[in-house]
């Protein structure tokens, strides 16, 4: 591991410091908008099966 100067430490100890603060409401973004997304997805149709190489067209398995 690179020798870092005690600048460069002092930076990191500060930015792990800001994102430790930060997570908590980072968590409560990502939590509405998943909870979000599953309220405005409900009524959408399901997505299209794989269509495997070889078949026809119009041939589901």
């Amino acid at each position: 591991m690179a020798y870092r100067s005690a600048a460069q430490v002092r930076n990191t100890r500060r930015l792990e410091a800001l994102i430790r603060l930060a997570a908590p409401a980072l968590d409560i973004v990502l939590y509405a908008g998943d909870k979000a997304s599953r309220v405005v997805g409900r009524n959408q149709i399901g997505p299209e099966p794989a269509r495997r190489p070889g078949l026809p067209p119009g041939t589901r398995h």
